[in-house]
């Protein structure tokens, strides 16, 4: 089975029932977890842990739906420093890299489908990322 990456607005949609979202968020992760590995990174896991009190029931919950923590590569992060240098000189304003530069990039690095709601940023920075979008 391949693995697949998940970004966290897909997986808020679903933890917190998002009247716009949640039906197409919920499909999609159905349909990929049929014949993938649903993937997480800790820069998802840090931004989904707001849907909860306790670090245990994060945990109890993503045994429960089956999302798998992969660990960010080295090649990953350098990536990641990378396309934040280019944010800068497109007159991005953050002074530190944006989360979806550590997600985009792990998706770019593994060669991981990454299924999101957030194109734009993605496609400008990563562009060999294969994007699973509505």
């Amino acid at each position: 089975m391949t693995e697949v990456l998940v970004d966290s607005n897909v997986i808020l949609d679903v933890f917190l029932d998002d009247p716009q979202w949640a039906d197409w968020s919920e499909s999609i992760l159905e349909k990929y977890s049929e014949n993938s590995f649903l993937c997480i990174n800790p820069v998802v896991y840090s931004e989904i842990s707001i849907c909860f009190e306790r670090i245990e029931d994060l945990e109890s919950t993503l045994i429960k739906t089956g999302f798998k923590l992969l660990p960010i590569p080295k090649e990953a992060l350098f990536l990641a420093g990378k396309a934040f240098i280019k944010y800068r000189k497109n007159k991005g304003q953050k002074r530190s890299p944006l989360p979806d530069f550590y997600i985009g990039a792990q998706a770019a690095v593994l060669d991981m489908k990454l299924i999101t709601r957030d194109a734009s940023r993605y496609q400008t920075y990563f562009p060999t990322v294969r994007l699973v979008t509505p």
